[in-house]
């Protein structure tokens, strides 16, 4: 486990049974990795809980958001190496999933067997594009189109202080994910679980319905009620279907979670 104060890495949760496994988090653009604390209770005693600490938000708000992809998978990579050699998951919702394929990817080269499944939730598949585009909106139209987004609480919304704090990182995390494409040579030799959102309006399913080619070792789809932000809406549905993966308590593997439908 990562240390106390790791500037990259926030450590949620310790796994206390065998066989133990890491669940690697990564929040969704703007998200502050702290929005993973409210998991470790419901996560199966054998899941450790690791949330990834991006420079831009939660305590990092500060420091400026990393520009491009390579900078900010090279600096990821490098901060989760220590926990890399040992069974792992990964879990990413929106440019969160686009930042954990990515990190899968550079840790089945580096790790090879030891990321035991790929956890994409809300996030379309790299070879689909949402047109047009939000990043390059004028101030006052990129704050309306977040708030139509939803996710974002209104008290937040209307703080100037903290919207002028917030949207420099907001902007560059949703200038990445949508500019992000098919960079891989192959598939990901990964179970690959991927969850969308039945009334999502930004990826829906047939935004999603590709990911089957991007997942060499099987990919399943799981249909969750709720929009865009059903992680956070229907987060007990969402741990479900993590616990039935990686728990040791939970149904088989594929088993269907409370709540849920799967295509």
């Amino acid at each position: 486990m990562p240390p106390d104060g790791d500037p990259w890495l926030l450590r949620l949760k310790r796994a206390s049974r065998e066989p133990a496994v890491t669940l690697i988090c990564v929040p969704y653009a703007g998200g502050n990795p702290a929005l993973f604390r409210s998991w470790a209770d419901a996560l199966d005693d054998n899941v450790g809980l690791v949330a990834v600490r991006l420079p831009g938000r939660g305590s990092r708000i500060k420091e400026p958001s990393c520009a491009d992809w390579a900078t900010l998978l090279a600096r990821a990579s490098a901060a989760l190496a220590p926990l890399l050699d040992a069974p792992h998951a990964f879990f990413g919702h929106s440019f969160g999933g686009r930042t954990a394929y990515e990190l899968a990817h550079l840790a089945a080269a580096e790790h090879p067997g030891r990321t035991v499944r790929l956890f994409v939730s809300g996030c379309r598949s790299p070879n689909r594009h949402r047109r047009p585009h939000l990043h390059p909106l004028p101030d006052a139209e990129f704050r309306a189109a977040l708030r139509d987004m939803g996710g974002m609480p209104e008290d937040l919304l209307a703080s100037e202080p903290l919207m002028r704090m917030l949207v420099p990182a907001v902007r560059s995390d949703l200038r990445l994910a949508e500019l992000w494409d098919d960079r891989a040579a192959t598939p990901l030799d990964v179970p690959l679980t991927v969850l969308y959102g039945r009334d999502d309006p930004i990826d829906p399913l047939a935004a999603m319905a590709d990911w089957p080619a991007f997942g060499g070792r099987g990919c399943e789809l799981v249909e969750l009620p709720g929009a865009h932000f059903f992680v956070d809406s229907h987060r007990g549905l969402v741990l479900d279907v993590i616990n039935e993966r990686l728990g040791t308590s939970g149904a088989t593997a594929g088993g269907r979670p409370r709540g849920a439908g799967h295509s």
